[in-house]
């Protein structure tokens, strides 16, 4: 079987960017990582990882490109078949690409559809918008829906002298 995707870059433009897709059930992770990748014009060589998310769009669990873990358990990409992770009843993956940048993209299965002879898959199907020079910035929000801030411990970051921190510990 076929499963048709729709990737939606996470910005805060007024129009959306998003790609439609076709990729077999059986391909991998990584397959549908490199078409993500190819179809939003990225080279593919940052680290990215897939997670399962629920109908609000919660991450879950991560599925790496790479095991950057210490005991090597990490769950990757090239390991994990697409629908082991997708299907109906979970048909939701939110995409992070270039863990500097965070390219973060919402990935959800639209339809299952019999193979067509005639078409090589993955397959591009459909672009709409262009992908901005920099990624959006993300906004961390608390539980209550306010703002994030990283400073409001009352640490200041540039004052090391009241911080507990020894500089000369090796």
């Amino acid at each position: 079987m076929i499963y048709r995707f729709r990737v939606i870059l996470d910005n805060d433009t007024e129009e959306d960017i998003f790609r439609d897709l076709e990729i077999r059930e059986t391909d991998s992770l990584e397959d549908l990582h490199n078409i993500i990748t190819q179809s939003f014009g990225f080279d593919g060589t940052e680290m990215a990882s897939f997670y399962l998310s629920d109908d609000q769009w919660n991450q879950g669990e991560e599925i790496s490109l790479f095991d950057l873990s210490d005991d090597n358990s990490a769950r990757l990409m090239i390991e994990t078949t697409i629908n082991d992770v997708v299907h109906e009843a979970q048909p939701k993956l939110i995409y992070i690409y270039d863990f500097l940048s965070m390219w973060t993209f919402y990935v959800e299965l639209a339809e299952i559809v019999e193979e067509a002879e005639s078409t090589d898959y993955p397959n591009l199907m459909f672009v709409h918008g262009q992908i901005p020079d920099t990624a959006p910035e993300f906004s961390f929000e608390s539980e209550e829906g306010e703002d994030f801030d990283e400073f409001e411990n009352g640490y200041d970051v540039d004052d090391y002298e009241s911080l507990d921190f020894d500089e000369n510990w090796n």
